[in-house]
């Protein structure tokens, strides 16, 4: 339980403003019961005012009823109204700079440019309020005053804070990693797997008809059997030379 703000103070007014017990009063203001006795005597917290905790937000008067009919029940502190105050919006835009230190940025941005290729322009921009054209400028060397421009660390110069920057970076890093991730090695992006699977699949051949015409004249054809070569006989052709004159005589 959470002491209430001005303990002795809150007493003093529970006293003086309730019929509770002084264990009620000791439980909520987290004092010993002796001590809220001394209270009530005056020997204790002499001359202290007292302070109203249900105008200040730290007890409801339903609370405080529920508590006075019931002597056994202890009160229970409402929460703090501070733990509910939301956040301040931020104005969008630029971050604004100081006029003493605006001549610094141009610095800023180049270290910030050297140093740390992953941010965008938006992000150096809301980092050190600047505007794209001129960050534009500085890469490009076309700044009117760049022989003159150093670079120089934005905390350093006072432009943002060393965790302003440390998140920029993480998350302009971690960006940067999601992107090489959906890369692959030789830097062309990774197509998605259903479409990898389909370049793989061979295209379908085309049927062909099929006739016994095909089918054979793709055949090579029989050769044809080579004639039988002669056999001379050495003796028949003698006898037959002998026999030739005789004819003719």
């Amino acid at each position: 339980m959470t002491q209430p703000l001005m303990p002795k103070a809150t007493a003093v007014w529970l006293i003086d403003n309730t019929s509770l017990t002084f264990k009620q009063i000791a439980d909520y203001c987290m004092l010993h019961e002796l001590e809220v006795k001394g209270i009530a005597d005056g020997d204790v917290a002499a001359g202290i005012k007292g302070f109203d905790p249900i105008a200040s937000g730290q007890l409801t008067r339903r609370e405080l009823e529920k508590s006075q009919a019931d002597t056994n029940r202890p009160l229970v502190m409402q929460s703090r109204q501070t733990d509910d105050v939301p956040e301040p919006m931020r104005r969008k835009g630029p971050r604004y700079t100081p006029v003493s230190r605006r001549q610094d940025r141009p610095d800023a941005i180049y270290w910030l440019v050297r140093n740390h290729p992953e941010l965008s322009d938006a992000q150096i921009s809301r980092l050190v309020g600047t505007t794209k054209p001129t960050i534009q400028s500085i890469r490009d060397r076309t700044h009117w005053n760049s022989s003159n421009i150093k670079p120089e660390d934005p905390v350093a110069l006072g432009l943002c804070s060393q965790i302003e920057l440390d998140t920029v970076v993480k998350k302009a890093a971690a960006k940067k990693a999601r992107e090489d991730a959906k890369k692959g090695p030789t830097g062309a992006a990774l197509k998605p797997t259903g479409e990898s699977l389909m370049e793989t699949v061979d295209e379908p051949v085309p049927e062909e008809d099929v006739t016994p015409q095909s089918v054979f004249s793709d055949q090579p054809k029989p050769s044809e059997p080579k004639p039988e070569e002669e056999v001379f006989d050495a003796d028949k052709v003698f006898s037959n030379l002998n026999a030739e004159p005789e004819e003719n005589a």
